[in-house]
C-alpha cells in the first residue's frame, strides 16, 4: 500500500508543483485522506520537488545554459559582455532572489516542520493568496518581458518566494503574482518564477535528503512516513508528470488568465475550512 500511496503523492506533486495552487498543500491534504492518513512531512515534500525541478531544467535548458554561460563569460574582459546585459542581470537576479528564502528556510526550520503545516493555516492562505493572484492578474499591466527584469523587481519576486515555505501559498503562485503586479506578462512572470525556484528547490531538496539520511533517532525526532524506495518512486513520477504540466501551463497562460486556478484555490480552501470546523479532519 505504501508504494501505491507514493505513486499517488508523486502524481499530486507533479500535477500541482507548477500550477499556482500549492503542491505542498495538496501533499499535506492528500496525505490525510490516503489509507495511512498522515502528513507525508516536510522531508518527503522537499525531496519529491527535486523531481519536478529536474523537469524545469530540461524544459528551460536553452534559457538556463544561455544565462549561465553569459554570466560566467561577462567576467572575462576579452568577451566584452556588459554588466547590464539582460542574461547577466538575470543570472544575478536568480542568485540575489534566492537569498531571502534560503535565510528564512534555515532559521525557520522549527516552524516549517510544525506550525506552518497546520491545515487551518493552509486553508486560510489558499484563499488569501488566491485572491492576491486574482488581483495581480486582473490589475497588472502585463506589458514587460522577462529580459526587462530589474534588480528591484527581481528582489521583490525573491521576497515573495519566501512565502512559499508555508504550504498553501504556492511558490509559483507567490512569485508569479509578484511578477504580474510589477507589470510583467503572464509567460514572463511564470518563466522567471521557474528559473528563480531552481536553486531554492534543489537546495531544500538535497538538504532534506541529507537530513533524512543522517537523522539520529537517539538525539532528534526522525519522521519517516515513507522509506527511501517509496520516496524515490514518488520523485520519479513527479518528474514525468511535472514536465507535461510545465508544457501545458506555458501554452495555457499565453492566451488565458489565472482565474480558473483562483476559483479552485478558493473552493479548496473553503472546503478545507468546513471539514476542519466539523472535525472531519485534524489540523495537525
Amino acid at each position: 500500500m505504501s508504494f501505491i500511496e507514493a505513486i499517488i503523492l508523486g502524481l499530486v506533486q507533479g500535477l500541482t508543483e507548477f500550477l499556482p495552487i500549492s503542491s505542498s498543500a495538496h501533499l499535506r491534504i492528500v496525505g490525510e485522506i490516503l489509507p495511512s492518513a498522515t502528513d507525508p512531512g516536510a522531508t518527503f515534500t522537499a525531496i519529491t520537488q527535486i523531481g519536478t525541478e529536474a523537469a524545469v531544467i530540461i524544459y528551460f535548458w536553452k534559457d538556463i545554459t544561455r544565462i549561465i554561460g553569459r554570466w560566467f563569460r561577462h567576467w572575462r574582459a576579452s568577451e566584452n559582455i556588459p554588466k547590464n546585459d539582460p542574461d547577466v542581470r538575470l543570472g544575478w537576479l536568480v542568485i540575489i532572489g534566492t537569498i531571502p528564502i534560503v535565510l528564512l528556510g534555515f532559521f525557520a526550520q522549527e516552524y516549517i516542520r510544525s506550525v506552518f503545516r497546520s491545515l487551518w493555516l493552509v486553508a486560510i492562505v489558499l484563499i488569501v493568496f488566491g485572491l492576491l493572484l486574482w488581483a495581480a492578474d486582473w490589475w497588472g499591466r502585463r506589458t514587460r518581458e522577462m529580459r526587462e527584469m530589474t534588480y528591484r523587481d527581481g528582489i521583490l519576486v525573491g521576497l515573495a518566494q519566501m512565502l512559499a515555505l508555508i504550504p498553501g501559498v504556492s511558490r509559483s503562485g507567490a512569485t508569479t503574482s509578484a511578477g504580474l503586479a510589477l507589470g510583467y506578462t503572464r509567460p514572463a512572470a511564470a518563466r522567471f518564477a521557474f528559473l528563480l525556484a531552481i536553486p531554492a528547490v534543489f537546495g531544500s531538496g538535497f538538504y532534506e535528503l541529507y537530513h533524512g539520511v543522517t537523522c539520529d533517532p537517539a538525539v532528534e525526532t526522525c519522521v519517516e512516513v515513507y522509506g527511501p524506495l517509496e520516496t524515490l518512486i514518488a520523485t520519479v513520477v513527479a518528474f514525468g508528470v511535472g514536465w507535461a504540466v510545465i508544457a501545458f501551463l506555458m501554452a495555457y497562460i499565453s492566451k488565458r488568465s489565472f482565474l480558473p486556478f483562483v476559483i479552485y484555490r478558493l473552493a479548496l480552501g473553503g472546503v478545507l475550512l468546513v471539514l476542519l470546523s466539523m472535525g472531519v479532519i485534524e489540523a495537525i
